[in-house]
């Protein structure tokens, strides 16, 4: 069966269960902890996969991995099915399809944004005036630093791109005098 199909079908069934149980905010915390954490920590995946290990140990170390002791209770139940179904070798891509899902469901779009210089002032300015242009989504942007800029900013969200930087300007009044000096000769 396809990774994506089983790693989907999971994360539909999790994110069904817990809005019923109306924790899905909760569970999307701690499902991106442990996300965060197999991409971090390489080893996680391998223990998680390892056949050696009893379902008991890695039930421990999934509930280490998304947040310790305070884990939530739909989450355990959900760890504890996927290890009794042998799935684990998905239980990463399950993460990330529930993330989607969460996203998809609660209309949060995510956007990354790069300045010249720090600005939490256009980070919060942008997220707004995108929220209205996206018909009220929820606009969460990683910001970036990137002194190369020179000045302004670009941003990139929803499959757009926005680069109003001083070093995007500079580049095209360049490209405009190349083209104008081939006219010439």
């Amino acid at each position: 069966m396809n990774t994506g199909v089983v790693s989907r079908r999971y994360a539909k069934a999790l994110l069904a269960y817990v809005k019923l149980a109306k924790k899905e905010d909760k569970v999307y915390e701690e499902v991106k902890a442990l996300a965060h954490n197999f991409v971090g920590i390489a080893d996680l995946r391998h223990a998680v996969e390892n056949p050696v290990l009893d379902a008991q140990t890695k039930l421990k170390l999934l509930q280490k991995a998304a947040g310790g002791d305070g884990v939530s209770k739909e989450l355990m139940r959900f760890f504890t099915l996927v290890l009794g179904e042998k799935r684990e070798k998905f239980l990463q891509f399950m993460t990330w399809s529930y993330i989607d899902l969460y996203r998809e469901d609660k209309n949060i779009l995510i956007g990354e944004l790069t300045t010249a210089v720090p600005s939490p002032k256009l980070a919060d300015y942008l997220s707004k005036t995108m929220s209205k242009k996206m018909n009220g989504a929820r606009i969460q942007l990683v910001t970036k630093v990137d002194p190369n800029l020179i000045g302004g900013y670009t941003i990139e969200l929803a499959g757009y791109r926005l680069d109003a930087s001083v070093a995007n300007q500079l580049k095209r009044v360049e490209q405009q005098f190349i083209a104008k000096n081939r006219r010439i000769v």
